[in-house]
């Protein structure tokens, strides 16, 4: 009794700086070595060809759509989660937790059957080259009808980090990630005397890699989150939770999925200058995760804290953790900018780049690397707004970016301008994010924050 309640405080207590790096680092750390392992996994694919590098870009879609459900329910989970930790309602907390594992399990069955039927459908849509479409078939196939371990490795990882437990949750998620680096030349090339699979032997260790971390945060959920009773014995879905769950989750996995609609249209726009376009495009997705993981990290460890204190009505600590958040996420997105700038071609060099992908490349990475100079703040806002229950801003503000204004820009500027236009669809969208995040931000403050009497 005495552990659960300082694992309760600790988030309304603790020196914001101190709890804010503590709960985030671990998952910053963890989500660099997701990032690496996208881009080794890119680097792999590229040695087999263009056409196999092209191929996995055309899947990222569906493979961000599975990851948008699942991250978005658990943002759902983990916003309740935190909200009654902070009410001290333990019962609720627990039933919290086995709905949002019970969703985890029934959003893998939808995925695994579409998947398993409608990717070749979904590859026809892409490309009529032959090679592309077989290997991006095989790839989708092969990630959607055992997507198990991504599904319920990342519900099990969110469970670990709602009560504080980042490190734990780190290190499953690196093992899975360096399971899935190591195996990717293994596989893909045919060593140690297994064949070679190419795109298949890619997918393969994907796979894995997902059942390491999925079977790691089982176990560490079992042995050390004493915090919550996960038992699913007797377990009967409870309508009002998973509703409640969905209130916010629903909102936050349709503004993760927009970008899976975002990029399908772009690879659609680009493939009609060449394929090497679409895998410069898919490249730079995997080169910009270095700058936005650590982010994605960071609201891990945010999202908790702002969610607590939120239910504990501290309205200070919710803004401090809000400004320093802000603070960290804009750093690391400068670094990005300052390396997308001076190295856009020795990035490239790491993917065996084409002359002609170069000449694409170059000024592509530097052109899309501007609007980091205000992601940082968008995402810290956004993030915000799903904390305190507002999931709908955070998606009003997606839609807006995306497909309203970077879909309809990039069509135009492709159409009148050329290639390199393009690019320049992020910026303008970026900038509008930023306007509408300060707007909808001073709303919610006066309408939740605001009327909050401060606390020390």
């Amino acid at each position: 009794m005495t552990q659960t309640k300082f694992k309760e405080n600790k988030m309304g207590t603790m020196a914001i700086p101190k709890l804010l790096i503590s709960m985030s680092l671990p998952m910053m750390l963890s989500m660099l070595v997701q990032a690496l392992y996208n881009i080794v996994d890119s680097i792999f694919v590229a040695k087999i060809n263009e056409a196999a590098l092209t191929a996995v870009s055309l899947a990222y879609p569906i493979q961000n759509l599975m990851i948008a459900i699942v991250s978005g329910t658990c943002v759902g989970m983990n916003a309740l989660l935190s909200k009654k930790l902070g009410e001290k309602n333990h019962e609720a907390a627990n039933i919290t937790a086995r709905n949002g594992i019970f969703l985890g399990v029934m959003s893998f069955l939808v995925m695994a059957v579409l998947g398993g039927f409608g990717a070749d459908f979904f590859m026809s849509t892409q490309t009529n080259n032959s090679q592309i479409h077989l290997y991006g078939t095989q790839y989708l196939r092969i990630v959607t009808t055992l997507s198990a371990g991504l599904f319920l490795a990342v519900t099990f990882s969110r469970i670990l980090q709602s009560t504080g437990k980042m490190v734990h949750a780190m290190i499953a998620q690196a093992a899975g990630a360096i399971t899935n680096i190591i195996l990717d030349p293994i596989f893909i090339f045919g060593m140690f005397g297994l064949p070679r699979m190419d795109v298949v032997g890619a997918a393969i260790a994907t796979i894995i890699g997902q059942f390491v971390e999925m079977s790691l945060t089982i176990i560490f959920n079992i042995k050390y989150n004493k915090e919550l009773n996960l038992n699913m014995k007797d377990f009967r879905p409870n309508k009002q939770i998973i509703g409640n769950i969905y209130k916010v989750g629903i909102p936050s996995s349709i503004m993760m999925s927009i970008s899976s609609v975002l990029v399908f249209f772009m690879n659609k726009i680009l493939m009609a200058f060449s394929s090497t376009a679409v895998a410069v495009f898919g490249v730079y997705f995997k080169l910009q995760s270095f700058a936005f993981m650590p982010i994605f990290g960071l609201n891990n460890g945010m999202i908790p804290i702002i969610a607590f204190n939120y239910g504990a009505r501290n309205k200070k600590r919710i803004m401090d953790t809000m400004k320093l958040s802000v603070c960290i996420a804009t750093g690391c997105m400068l670094t990005g900018l300052i390396l997308f700038q001076i190295f856009p071609g020795e990035l490239f060099g790491f993917f065996d780049a084409s002359e002609h992908m170069l000449e694409i490349g170059i000024p592509a990475l530097r052109i899309l690397s501007i609007p980091f100079i205000f992601a940082g703040f968008n995402i810290i806002t956004s993030s915000v707004f799903q904390a305190l229950g507002n999931g709908v801003y955070s998606l009003i503000i997606s839609v807006t970016r995306q497909l309203v204004v970077i879909l309809p820009v990039a069509y135009v500027f492709a159409a009148l301008f050329g290639l390199t236009s393009v690019w320049w669809s992020f910026i303008i969208a970026e900038i509008v994010a930023v306007v509408m995040n300060i707007y909808l931000f001073s709303r919610i403050k006066k309408e939740k924050i605001d009327p909050i009497s401060v606390t020390a």
